[in-house]
């Protein structure tokens, strides 16, 4: 399966991250030069390290200077934000904390490469009126920054709240991100597939391993909660889903977050090819005695 060349161009593959994707890199290549090699690869990425601390704006010029015109940033909201934290946060108040962040993706949007901001919420931000208050905030204070919204507590999509939810997302405007992840109880969110935002819809690839999603209390949990390879199908299923929601939103990307395993890269670069679009050939490895 495959899309016609209108509508593969109005989407755009990408990785979480490019720090850790070794596969698309030669051997040697520095840790400052590696944004300037992904961006070979790939149009877009997901910047999560403000997820950890809200980037200076010197550091996002910086970005904006090792990419070239056409390339775009998803920026994951800082966790304070989100409230991952549980409250803890390095700033006087939220809105000063909020304030900063602006200020920091702001200078991808004066230059053209801000897709949006990501809010993803933690498992227990649940679907209650004190959590819908916190997003009414939110988008106000975020007023003229794009912003995606990704939930990790099913409540908000169980069948008496599923509608009622995205009505909610699109009222607000609030650009929907997609989830294709785990059904691992409470803590994860079923695959919605309906944009919210007629510009643009978000879809982040988790992985879809069950075991390891609700191992975050296990010291080797980064190691295996997003290890997971997408098969042929699994992609195959992907493509076609693409062709039905890129006629309801303008843009779609999509952000395979699978890197536990260095799956993410290869699964994206499948997927391209699928779609037909041009996909720049992983580097030769050097090889060593110990491989097969």
């Amino acid at each position: 399966m495959s899309l016609d060349r209108t509508n593969a161009a109005s989407i755009q593959i990408g990785l979480a991250g490019w720090g850790d994707h070794d596969a698309i890199y030669a051997a040697g290549t520095k840790s400052s030069d590696k944004l300037k090699s992904y961006a070979d690869h790939f149009s877009i990425v997901e910047l999560d390290s403000s997820f950890y601390a809200i980037p200076s704006v010197e550091r996002m010029q910086s970005w904006i200077g090792q990419t070239p015109s056409h390339f775009s940033f998803i920026v994951k909201a800082y966790q304070g934000m989100t409230g991952h934290s549980r409250g803890k946060i390095p700033f006087a108040d939220s809105r000063t904390m909020f304030n900063v962040f602006r200020e920091s993706v702001e200078t991808l949007q004066q230059a053209g490469k801000l897709k949006a901001a990501l809010f993803q919420y933690p498992p227990w931000f649940d679907c209650s009126r004190k959590h819908v208050d916190v997003l009414r905030r939110t988008r106000t204070w975020m007023e003229g920054i794009p912003v995606a919204l990704e939930f990790r507590h099913q409540s908000w999509f169980r069948a008496d709240m599923h509608d009622k939810t995205l009505a909610f997302m699109e009222q607000e405007g609030w650009i929907h991100s997609i989830c294709d992840e785990p059904q691992a109880g409470e803590g994860s969110v079923p695959m919605i597939l309906h944009p919210t935002e007629p510009s643009l819809t978000m879809i982040r690839m988790h992985g879809r391993n069950v075991s390891g999603w609700n191992a975050s209390g296990q010291p080797n949990w980064r190691e295996v909660r997003y290890l997971y390879d997408y098969n042929e199908a699994e992609l195959e299923q992907w493509s076609g889903y693409l062709r039905a929601l890129t006629q309801q939103t303008a843009e779609v990307c999509m952000i395979f977050n699978n890197n536990s395993g260095g799956h993410a890269a290869g699964n994206a670069k499948q997927l391209m090819s699928m779609l037909g679009q041009p996909v720049t050939p992983m580097p030769m490895q050097q090889m060593t005695i110990f491989d097969e």
